[in-house]
């Protein structure tokens, strides 16, 4: 699947919608009902709802124009589906919207057998038109949507061979095609094509096909989907599920120990430090575990300060990675160097991490012209001084953290460093139209990953190559890996490309951070799996309920 846009330092797994937080006037619609101690086991039941913390509120509910991982967490597999999915536990993909499809022997054509009497939301059949429709929309250029007309834009043509059989057909082979094309947004037709794509009010009231259906959204408050008495498939276990918006990470966890959220990431320093009461271990159970991300620092190259790899590789330098990860992260992560999932194949260990060195980061500065040359302590060059922006959103507490040390080891240096933070909408509006100097961010990926989406220079202008990298020889690997259907042969790719990026440093690169979730315990059927926990699959026992209509 593509990569998705992560706040850097906040809710791997469970990412968070906001909901201002409401203090401790706001009520529960219900009486709290037994405590967990009380838990007993009594097998998968109907009912209850799941209150669930979003650290961001995200731009839109439509799949197809939205950039971050935000919309992911509230529509991805509760209101809209795709033609297939991956098995939780062995990552295989299997069949959802899809019963079956035929792969031909050129790798070339991908035909879908869709599932008859499956139906949108407002009782409207879902039909092989709504999969061309919403095809044929991700590539139309007036629509929002470049980071994913990456990954389509080698299909020559999707067409609908009956009302419940859809066949793909590539001009060239893609080694992701089957999970692109399995994973294609699909929204309805009947819904969307009325009016202006991007503002359509579907945009902030879904319908889909899927097991939960909206209900509302509260824009700074929450966003509810209830249960869908009509899924065609097999009916999740919980009646409702609350993403409750939160911004503040501080006031999250005193909103969790309330028990008033259900499910809420933790920062290092409340896993480590503020997580450990007797009420709190009676209330809750953590989480700890590894899922396919990386955070990292970009500089925009479009900036006179970032444009020589000089510069960013002395920036890379100034950052104290390892004095950052012990002792603001509590070694909850590991230091990466290239962008690719640290734990699969095609990341490469072989490339060690840039050291800090500020007497290093000092020379190439100078190499690169950056000097003070008129004496008021700030480097200049050609009459611009080394002052720049440094942007992170709002809520990351441990990427503010981070900020303030790099901003005195800049002090330090002769540079000037402000920070700025801002809401998450207007954070990624900055990104898009390429309005900063400098950001902290993580991406999450998808179990194999293509690097087009990020870093091909087709996507510098607009896409996800938010900050302007631009490689021919780096181009010409990404294209050639596209192309390869041996993971052996591709992995050789990958590893001369990762060379190049660690050469250039358009990013430094930071960590693969552990995921670590609070869980009420409540729940039952909790289960970690490779990609994280899947909330659909939790029930809790009817003694414990806790929250009635």
């Amino acid at each position: 699947m593509k990569r998705i846009l992560l706040s850097a330092f906040l809710g791997i797994a469970i990412i968070s919608g906001l909901l201002s937080c409401k203090s401790g006037e706001e009520k529960n619609e219900t009486a709290p009902a037994e405590s967990a101690s009380d838990k007993t086991a009594t097998g998968p039941v109907e009912g209850d709802w799941l209150i669930y913390h979003l650290s961001a509120e995200p731009a839109t509910l439509n799949p197809i124009t939205a950039t971050d991982a935000y919309e992911g967490i509230i529509t991805g597999g509760n209101v809209y589906e795709t033609l297939v999915k991956r098995d939780n536990a062995t990552l295989e993909l299997k069949p959802l919207l899809a019963e079956s499809w035929t792969i031909s022997d050129d790798k070339l054509t991908y035909t879908f057998k869709i599932r008859e009497g499956i139906k949108w939301q407002d009782g409207v059949p879902f039909t092989a038109d709504d999969i061309v429709y919403s095809y044929k929309t991700i590539m139309d250029p007036k629509v929002d949507a470049p980071q994913l007309r990456s990954y389509y834009q080698e299909i020559k043509d999707v067409e609908a061979i009956d009302e419940h059989t859809v066949k793909f057909t590539y001009a060239r082979p893609y080694f992701l095609a089957l999970e692109f094309c399995g994973g294609i947004p699909i929204v309805p037709r009947h819904i969307f094509e009325k009016g202006d794509f991007n503002t359509n009010p579907a945009g902030r009231a879904p319908v889909g096909t899927g097991p939960f259906r909206f209900v509302k959204w509260t824009t700074g408050r929450e966003i509810v989907l209830e249960k869908n008495p009509d899924y065609w498939g097999e009916k999740p276990h919980i009646n409702k599920i609350v993403f409750r918006i939160i911004t503040d990470p501080s006031v999250a966890l005193q909103v969790l120990k309330r028990e008033e959220l259900d499910v809420a990431s933790l920062t290092p320093i409340q896993w480590e430090m503020q997580t450990g009461s007797p009420d709190f271990e009676k209330n809750f159970d953590k989480f700890s575990y590894y899922t396919p991300n990386y955070s990292y620092i970009g500089w925009n190259s479009a900036r006179p300060f970032f444009s020589d790899k000089r510069v960013r590789r002395a920036m890379t330098h100034l950052v104290n990675r390892e004095l950052i990860l012990n002792k603001i992260m509590f070694d909850l992560g590991a230091v990466v160097t290239n962008p690719f999932y640290i734990n699969s194949p095609e990341y490469d260990k072989d490339i060690k991490p840039i050291p800090y060195d500020p007497a290093r980061a000092k020379s190439l500065l100078e190499e690169a012209g950056w000097t003070d040359h008129d004496g008021d302590g700030i480097r200049d060059k050609d009459g611009v001084k080394f002052a720049f922006e440094f942007l992170i959103p709002g809520g990351s507490e441990t990427g503010e953290k981070i900020a303030t040390i790099l901003k005195e080891e800049l002090d330090k240096m002769g540079i000037k460093m402000d920070i700025r933070k801002t809401e998450w909408a207007v954070f990624t509006t900055r990104l898009n139209e390429r309005k900063f100097d400098a950001v902290t961010l993580a991406w999450s990926m998808g179990v194999e990953s293509d690097p087009y989406q990020i870093w091909s220079s087709t996507q510098a202008e607009s896409g996800s190559n938010f900050v302007g990298f631009k490689n021919a020889e780096a181009d010409r690997l990404i294209e050639q890996a596209r192309q390869e259907f041996d993971r052996q042969k591709r992995i050789e790719l990958y590893r001369k490309f990762s060379e190049i990026v660690n050469d250039q440093q358009p990013y430094t690169f930071l960590f693969c951070r552990k995921a670590t979730v609070a869980v009420a315990k409540r729940f039952e059927n909790v289960t970690v799996y490779p990609l994280g926990v899947d909330p659909i699959e939790w029930y809790v026992p009817q003694e414990l309920h806790r929250y009635a209509e």
